[in-house]
């Protein structure tokens, strides 16, 4: 995503240092393992994932979170017209645990239904299963984040039947994180600082130059015509950190959720995020720097 991509394309990790590659993966649950198998060194997660590894055994933590809310909407059948209507029918994720999946299930409560009761969630695939299971019918719905649907190419018709923004509260998760393991903190904890430096000029670009980031962005989507960018940067620039801590409360939801899974796990929410480098670039007057003080 962007909060990653545009700090490649401007030269942030150049400028502290780093030669970084930027891969994309399409799924948080697949983003955790590649972290956890060492492929990737610091990448990006969602609280969802990290919280379901580690009470599995992985040894994950947030050092960053640069969107700490939910922000997805349901895209339904053009048929489906309330609630009632989605009652017995399916819904389709990328993979149990992942952020779709966790959207999935807000949204449906956000409307009065009971997941996996009143509608079923399948495991489908990326955006593209997604999209083509929708286009036979197969699925009635599949969460989207706000103007992905326009990305899809031709698609059945259809319509927005609950938007994360509608609901009475916003939904806090640790959604656009930086996420590595505790023992290449230890071990390079200088790197990924810099590297988090790195992300939080990107931050600060991406919220205060709305053109450049747009053509960085269509620059990795194929087909982001107009439209999709107006609709991703509003919903994404207002909810970037100016200081990109992560949220607890958020993260104690997913831990809550990970633990019914593993309920003997002794994990805690202290265990999933390590805020020093933050406050250190806080202290040091980092941010500051970057975004202006009193910004």
């Amino acid at each position: 995503n962007a909060v990653w991509n545009v700090p490649k394309e401007m030269g942030f990790y150049r400028k502290y240092g780093l030669n970084a590659d930027v891969v994309y993966i399409g799924s948080t649950t697949i983003s955790v393992a590649a972290i956890v198998a060492g492929d990737v060194q610091v990448g990006n997660a969602a609280g969802s994932g990290v919280a379901l590894a580690a009470v599995r055994g992985a040894d994950l933590v947030s050092v960053a979170c640069f969107i700490n809310a939910l922000v997805y909407e349901l895209v339904v059948q053009d048929s489906v017209k309330s609630a009632e209507d989605l009652r017995g029918k399916s819904i389709g994720i990328s993979r149990f645990g992942s952020v779709s999946d966790v959207a999935a299930r807000e949204l449906l409560k956000g409307l009065g239904l009971k997941p996996m009761e009143d509608v079923t969630i399948l495991q489908i695939g990326g955006a593209s299963d997604r999209a083509a299971a929708f286009g036979r019918g197969a699925i009635a719905g599949f969460p989207s984040p706000p103007g992905n649907v326009r990305l899809t190419g031709k698609l059945a018709p259809y319509r927005i039947l609950v938007n994360m923004a509608d609901l009475p509260k916003p939904y806090a998760l640790p959604f656009i994180c930086a996420v590595t393991t505790k023992s290449y903190l230890a071990k390079k904890r200088d790197a990924v600082k810099r590297t988090v430096k790195a992300l939080i000029e990107g931050a600060h670009y991406f919220k205060s130059n709305k053109q450049g980031t747009q053509k960085i962005i269509s620059k990795y989507l194929r087909g982001a015509n107009q439209a999709y960018l107006e609709d991703s940067y509003r919903a994404t620039a207002k909810l970037m950190e100016r200081a990109p801590y992560t949220t607890r409360e958020g993260m104690k939801i997913q831990l809550d959720q990970a633990l019914k899974q593993s309920p003997g796990s002794k994990v805690t929410v202290d265990d999933l995020i390590d805020d020093s480098i933050i406050r250190e670039l806080e202290k040091e007057g980092f941010i500051d720097s970057v975004f202006g003080k009193g910004s």
